[in-house]
């Protein structure tokens, strides 16, 4: 086994990708809440929502409102999903209350047209648009690669064009690139071997890991991740989220569940664990069912409580 770090970075991605996969939509009210409550857990970094059409994602529609309430500690990296430049116009009207912006994309042609309604090549020419004025703004960037490592309709997704996607990121401004196993396709040999090449390609570059549970494979992924040295992971609490195509893309992995997984390896996070099942224990009286995290139920192992 090669060393593992000792420290990991997680961003919280539970109020933009698990809130918008909600079936219905949550009170602003609500949001604004459990979005502080994982503001006091130690979290270093949350994306706390998204500037899309609300006629295509509801579930955001509030996302002025989230983003100009919501408190959250000076510690907190407060990031935002924005799917065009008209997204980031939007986002820029509160720019003293957020750190950075995260684009995205898919590696395949067909999952982008399906989620995007656009190729490949015409996301990217969008993303360096509005990565060039994000950074003019002083803005941190984000690329995320969504199916990088299998498509739900095209199937496996070369390598290559997964990583010459995240050079153009790269080169585009993007500072870290996060790689989305969108449809929980991965498996923990193939994660090894892609993180130990996307190491060569992309020197410099923080290289972030965002797996989904869809299998129950989540877990293993990211322990193959820390293997091949990868140190920055995004995940959801109480499991929440998914991916609106296609159907039966389930949640991400649960925060807390990763959290616990880490400190039993005696790997640092900063998040109080306590803390965060708080949080996911109240986002699930709001949602009113139980959620997919093991930690709800099971709570942690007895050692941790102490």
């Amino acid at each position: 086994m090669s060393e593992l770090p000792a420290r990991v970075r997680i961003r919280e991605v539970g109020p933009r990708d698990g809130f918008q996969n909600e079936p219905e939509v949550i009170p602003t009210a609500e949001k604004i809440r459990l979005i502080e409550l994982l503001g006091a857990t130690g979290l270093s970094r949350i994306e706390v929502t998204s500037f899309v059409r609300a006629d295509v994602i509801p579930q955001l529609a509030d996302a002025e409102e989230v983003l100009s309430t919501a408190s959250l500690p000076g510690s907190v990296s407060v990031s935002v999903l924005v799917p065009n430049e008209r997204g980031l116009e939007r986002a820029l009207q509160f720019r003293e209350r957020f750190e950075e912006i995260n684009g995205f994309l898919s590696a395949s042609e067909t999952h982008n047209e399906k989620n995007v309604g656009r190729s490949v090549a015409e996301s990217l020419a969008g993303l360096r648009r509005t990565f060039e004025r994000a950074r003019a703004d002083g803005l941190r960037c984000e690329g995320v690669i969504s199916t990088s490592f299998g498509c739900p309709y095209e199937g496996p997704v070369p390598v290559d064009r997964v990583l010459d996607i995240a050079c153009a990121l790269a080169d585009a401004g993007a500072v870290e690139v996060g790689f989305g196993d969108t449809t929980g396709m991965a498996n923990p040999l193939q994660v090894r071997d892609f993180f130990a090449v996307a190491h060569e390609r992309l020197p410099g570059v923080e290289l972030t890991a965002h797996f989904h549970n869809t299998r129950g494979q989540g877990l293993a992924n990211v322990l193959a991740a820390l293997e091949a040295g990868i140190d920055s992971f995004e995940s959801s609490f109480g499991e929440l989220g998914g991916c609106p195509v296609p159907a039966g893309a389930t949640g991400n992995i649960a925060t807390e569940d990763l959290v616990s997984m880490l400190h039993e390896m005696g790997i640092a996070t900063g998040v109080d664990l306590e803390a965060l099942l708080g949080a996911s224990r109240a986002a699930q009286e709001v949602l009113g069912r139980p959620l997919g995290s093991h930690l709800i139920l099971a709570g942690p192992v007895e050692w941790q409580r102490s």
